[in-house]
C-alpha cells in the first residue's frame, strides 16, 4: 500500500489504518445513537401501518424502544448495548429535553421536519474527536405553537420554523456544546460546556445519562445488565458480553438511577411493571415526584449525574465526564484536558490539506463541517423482518394483515449493522442509492468504510434472493436507481488517487454481487425484453407529471428515460469494472464484453424507440398505447438529463493487454455497422481513445443548451431538477379522462406525492449535479477544448466542458460560502439571516436534503449530510485544480 510520508505520520490516518485489518472497519465506540427512534416502520406494530401516530414524540420518553435507542448528542457501542447523551431542563418546560422534537408527516405542511437547531461541528472517521452544538432556549420550548402553526399552514406557504417562534430573540438562549476525547477506544473523556448567549443570568438543569438498550424484555434467558454505584465515586456498569464500563463524573448536586422500562400506567392506564420506569427523571426533577427515593437507589439500568446551574449572562460552564473500561485514579486530572488539546491537533491534521491549496478558509470549514456530519450521521440499525412480523411489541398483537402487509416478501431480511444514515433525525432509516452516494465523500476520508457499505447493502441479509437491493423500510420493494456499480467506481478512483494503488479485490467483490442485481433489473423491470426499463419513481419522488409509481390502466405502457438511461450507465459501469479487473485477471474479459453488448442495446433502445423528441431536442418519457401509438410527455427534466450519465472513455493502447475483449467488440461494432444498426461509440484517430455514450455529439451539445440556460436548468446555485420553463407555462396532459399538470416549483414541495417533504419539481439536488459535473469532465477528456458552447446561455461566452463542470461546482460551493455581507445563500432571507450573522452563528453550516432553484435556500432534512457531503468533493476537486 502506498502513502505519502505527511499521510503515514498523520495519527488519525494511522488509527484508521488499524482498523483496516479489522473484519468490519468500525471504532467500537462512536456516534451510533440514532436521533429518531420513534414514528420509524420498525417501532410499528399496528394493524393498518401508521407509523407515526403509532409511536409518537409523546410516548418516546415513556415508552422502551424495540429495535433501537435514540438521544441527544449521544454515543454507543456499535451493538448499542450501552448508551450515553445528554437531557436537559430550562426550568419551562413540562418534559426534559432528552431527544429532538420534530413534526410528524402529517403535522408538518410540508412532511415530517425536525424543529431543533443542532451541529454537527466536528468528527474524524475513528470518533477520536466529535463536537457537537445544541442550541436550547431558555423559554419554554415552543411545542405546541409549531405543531399548531405548521398545521394551519398550505403547502403553499413555507414552514413554521423554531427560529420564526421568538424563543432565540434577545439571545435568549443556551449553547450546548458536547465534545468527545478518547484517550484510546475504551476510554472516552467527555466535556459538555453551557454558554448562556443571553443578558441575563439564567437557570439550566443538566443531566448526562448513561443507559442500557433494554433487550432483556424480549430475551428474558438473557442475564439484565445493571448500572450502579462504586466506592470511588463513579458507577460501573456490567454487561454481558459488552462487559464493565465505569462512568466517572464530576461532582454533581445528586444522582438519579431508574430502570429503562415502560410507563405503562402513564400511556396504557395499566400496573407498571417496576415503580422505577424510563420516564421517572421528567416527573423527578420537574415536579418533584419520587426524587427523594429514586435519590436513593445505588442501583438501575438509567443513571444520571443531575446538575443544576445557574450560568451568568455571557458566561460559560463545563461539566467533565469520562467513561472508561478500566477504573481510573484521578480521571480528572491536568491529563484529562490535553487529551482534548492532542485529538484536535490530531484533527486538524488530518483535515489540513484534503481541500486543496486553492481553497480558502471558508471553504475548508464547509468541507469539515460536510465531512463532520457524514461521520455523526452513522447509526446503529437493526431490523430483523421475519421477527418484526411474526412476534409483538407486548402492546398489540400479531395481525393477520400485518403478516401479509409492509415488507412481508422481505422475510429474509435481517440488518443489525452501522450504516451511514442519510438524516438521522428526518430519515434514521438506510436508502440505496442514497447509502451510494455517502460513499463517495466517505471515500476521501475513510475508503475502507465506504467500501464496507457498498459491499453490506448487496450482502445476503440485505438483498433479496432474486437480486433486488432494498429501497428504505417503509417499502423494500421500491425502486431506487442503480447507482452502486457508479459509487464503487468512483471509490475505487478515490482510494487509487489517494494511496497510488487500486483495490481490485474490492472491485472483484462488489462486482459478483452486481451482476446478480443487473440480472433482477433486466428480468424484471425490462418484461418485455425491448431493452427499454421502467421502475416507477426512481427516488425522484414527483418528478413525474403524474405518479409513475401509479399503474396505468388498459393499453397504456409507460417508456422511462430515466429507468433506461440508468441501465445504460449500469451496464457501462459494469465493463468498466470488469475492464479494470481484467487487467489483472483476464476471466474477466468475458464479463466486460457481456456488459460492452448490454450497453451497446440499452442505447439503441434509448435513441431508437422514440423517447428522443427531435423538435425540442430532449428526451422524454413516452405513453405508448397498444404498442404501437407514442406519446411524449413533455417535460424537460432531470428525466431526460440522466442519459448524460452514461459515459467511458478507453484507449486502444490500454486493450492491447485485452485482446479477446478487442476482438469480441470489434467484431460486434463491425456486424452492427453492416447492419446499419445503431453504435454508441466514436472514435478519435488523434489520441487512439474511444467514446462510449449514450448521446452522440449534436444530441449532447443541444441538451447541454438547455442545461446552461438560467431560462431552464442553470440557477445561481447549479442545475435544477425540472426547467424553469414551467414556471409561467406548466405542460398538462389529459389522460384517461384524468388532467395531469406540473409546474416548476423552486423550493417546498406544493404537492402531497411521496409525503411531499422532498421536491423534484425545480430545486437543485447535490447528488445529480455531481452526477452532471463528472459527466461533463468525462465528456471533456475526449472532445478537449474544441467542444465548446456558450455558458451561460445567451452571455456570448464559450467554455469548454471542463471550465462548464468547474463553474457549475463553484454555483453548488457558493450555496454555502459567505457573499460579501457575511450571508451565506443557504440560509435563506427570512429569520436565519440575522440569527446566523452574530459571530458566534457566522460558521455553523446546515446541509440540506436540496436547494432552492432560485436563492439557493436549504429545503427539506436538514442534516442530510449524506449526499449534500458530496460538496466536500467538488470543495477538494476545486481546490487542487482536478
Amino acid at each position: 500500500m502506498m502513502f505519502n510520508e505527511e499521510t503515514t505520520t498523520n495519527a488519525e490516518q494511522l488509527r484508521i489504518l488499524e482498523n483496516e485489518a479489522k473484519e468490519i472497519p468500525l471504532e467500537k465506540w462512536g456516534p451510533y445513537l440514532s436521533e429518531r427512534q420513534w414514528g420509524t416502520v420498525r417501532e410499528d406494530y399496528s394493524q393498518n401501518g401508521d407509523a407515526w401516530n403509532y409511536f409518537p414524540h409523546d410516548h418516546a420518553r415513556s415508552r422502551v424502544y424495540r429495535w433501537g435507542e435514540d438521544g441527544l448528542a449521544g454515543i454507543s457501542d456499535y451493538y448499542q448495548q450501552l448508551c450515553f447523551g445528554i437531557a436537559l431542563w430550562n426550568g419551562q418546560d413540562k418534559i426534559l429535553k432528552e431527544r429532538l422534537y420534530g413534526l410528524t408527516n402529517y403535522q408538518g405542511n410540508h412532511g415530517e421536519d425536525v424543529k431543533e437547531l443542532y451541529y454537527y461541528l466536528d468528527n474524524v472517521p475513528t470518533h477520536y474527536y466529535m463536537k457537537y452544538l445544541y442550541k436550547y432556549p431558555q423559554q419554554a420550548f415552543p411545542y405546541l405553537d409549531m405543531n399548531r402553526k405548521n398545521g394551519q399552514r398550505s403547502k403553499s406557504e413555507p414552514e413554521y420554523e423554531l427560529l420564526d417562534t421568538g424563543v432565540f430573540d434577545e439571545d435568549k438562549y443556551f449553547d450546548v456544546t458536547v465534545e468527545y476525547a478518547k484517550k484510546n477506544s475504551e476510554d472516552i473523556h467527555i466535556r459538555i460546556e453551557i454558554t448562556n448567549r443571553g443578558a441575563e443570568d439564567a437557570p439550566v438543569w443538566l443531566l448526562p445519562t448513561l443507559w442500557f438498550y433494554n433487550r432483556w424484555q424480549y430475551d428474558q434467558s438473557k442475564p439484565k445488565p445493571i448500572i450502579e454505584h462504586e466506592e470511588d465515586g463513579s458507577v460501573r456498569a456490567t454487561h454481558v458480553p459488552l462487559g464493565s464500563y465505569h462512568l466517572y463524573y464530576e461532582e454533581p448536586d445528586y444522582t438519579l438511577f431508574t430502570e429503562n422500562e415502560t410507563n405503562k400506567e402513564r400511556l396504557f392506564g395499566t400496573p407498571n411493571d417496576t415503580p422505577f420506569v424510563k420516564d421517572a427523571f421528567h416527573e423527578a426533577v420537574i415536579s418533584g415526584t419520587n426524587l427523594e427515593k429514586l435519590k436513593t437507589l445505588n442501583s438501575g439500568t438509567k443513571f444520571s449525574p443531575v446538575y443544576a446551574l445557574q450560568i451568568k449572562a455571557k458566561s460559560s460552564q463545563t461539566i467533565k465526564l469520562r467513561l472508561s473500561k478500566g477504573r481510573v485514579k484521578n480521571p480528572f486530572d491536568e491529563k484529562f484536558d490535553a487529551v482534548f488539546i492532542d485529538r484536535k491537533k490530531e484533527t486538524d491534521d488530518f483535515y489540513q490539506n484534503l481541500a486543496g491549496k486553492n481553497s480558502t478558509a471558508d471553504e475548508m470549514r464547509i468541507q469539515r463541517q460536510a465531512l463532520a456530519g457524514l461521520l455523526w450521521s452513522k447509526q446503529y440499525y437493526h431490523y430483523d423482518t421475519q421477527r418484526w412480523l411474526t412476534t409483538s411489541d407486548g402492546i398489540s398483537p400479531v395481525v393477520e394483515n400485518r403478516l401479509n402487509g409492509r415488507n412481508s416478501s422481505w422475510k429474509y431480511l435481517k440488518n443489525q449493522d452501522v450504516i451511514s444514515m442519510p438524516d438521522k433525525w428526518e430519515y434514521p432509516w438506510y436508502a440505496a442509492w442514497d447509502l451510494a452516494f455517502h460513499c463517495v465523500p466517505m471515500a476521501m476520508i475513510d475508503p475502507n468504510f465506504a467500501k464496507n457499505q457498498l459491499i453490506l447493502i448487496m450482502r445476503e441479509w440485505y438483498m433479496n434472493p432474486e437480486g433486488q437491493i432494498p429501497a428504505y423500510e417503509w417499502n423494500y420493494s421500491d425502486v431506487n436507481p442503480p447507482v452502486q456499480a457508479w459509487a464503487a467506481l468512483e471509490v475505487y478512483r478515490i482510494e487509487k488517487e489517494k494511496k497510488g494503488v487500486g483495490d481490485v479485490r474490492f472491485l472483484k467483490r462488489v462486482f459478483q454481487k452486481l451482476i446478480i442485481n443487473f440480472t433482477w433489473w433486466t428480468n424484471r423491470v425490462d418484461v418485455e425484453g425491448k431493452n427499454i426499463f421502467a421502475g416507477g419513481f426512481l427516488g425522484l419522488d414527483n418528478i413525474g407529471v403524474f405518479d409513475r409509481n401509479s399503474k396505468l390502466h388498459g393499453d397504456l405502457e409507460l417508456e422511462q428515460v430515466d429507468g433506461t438511461s440508468w441501465m445504460g450507465m449500469y451496464a457501462l459501469n459494469m465493463m468498466d469494472i470488469a475492464l479494470e479487473i481484467a487487467i489483472q485477471d483476464d476471466a474477466f474479459e468475458d464479463s466486460a464484453v457481456k456488459f460492452y453488448e448490454h450497453f451497446v442495446l440499452i442505447a439503441d433502445a434509448l435513441n431508437g424507440m422514440g423517447l428522443w423528441n427531435e423538435e425540442d431536442r430532449f428526451f422524454y418519457d413516452t405513453l405508448r398505447l397498444q404498442r404501437n401509438h407514442a406519446y411524449h410527455l413533455k417535460v424537460r427534466s432531470i428525466v431526460g438529463l440522466t442519459s448524460l450519465f452514461a459515459v467511458s472513455i478507453f484507449s486502444y493502447h490500454n486493450l492491447e493487454k485485452l485482446r479477446d475483449f478487442r476482438k469480441r467488440a470489434t467484431w460486434l461494432n463491425q456486424s452492427r455497422e453492416k447492419n446499419r444498426q445503431f453504435l454508441p461509440i466514436i472514435d478519435n484517430s488523434k489520441t487512439g481513445k474511444v467514446l462510449l455514450s449514450i448521446v452522440d455529439k449534436e444530441k449532447l451539445m443541444s441538451m447541454l443548451t438547455r442545461v446552461f440556460d438560467e431560462a431552464e436548468f442553470l440557477a445561481e446555485g447549479g442545475i435544477r431538477a425540472l426547467s424553469k420553463a414551467y414556471q409561467n407555462n406548466p405542460y398538462s396532459v389529459d389522460i384517461e379522462g384524468h388532467t395531469y399538470t406540473i409546474q416548476y416549483d423552486p423550493g417546498e414541495s406544493t404537492s402531497d406525492m411521496f409525503g411531499g417533504n422532498s421536491n423534484w419539481r425545480g430545486p437543485i439536488w447535490i447528488p445529480i449535479n455531481y452526477m452532471v459535473i463528472r459527466a461533463l469532465r468525462r465528456y471533456h477528456e475526449f472532445y478537449g477544448d474544441e467542444f465548446q458552447l456558450e455558458y451561460p446561455k445567451g452571455s456570448g461566452k464559450n467554455i469548454n466542458l471542463k471550465e462548464a463542470a468547474d463553474e457549475i461546482s463553484r454555483r453548488l460551493i457558493n450555496i454555502f460560502t459567505k457573499d460579501a455581507s457575511g450571508k451565506r445563500p443557504v440560509n435563506g432571507n427570512g429569520s436565519d439571516t440575522a440569527f446566523y450573522q452574530k459571530p458566534e452563528n457566522a460558521d455553523l453550516i446546515l446541509f440540506y436534503e436540496y436547494f432552492h432553484g432560485d436563492n439557493s435556500r436549504g429545503v427539506g432534512a436538514s442534516h442530510q449530510t449524506g449526499w449534500s457531503a458530496l460538496v466536500a468533493n467538488l470543495i477538494s476537486d476545486m481546490g487542487k485544480g482536478v
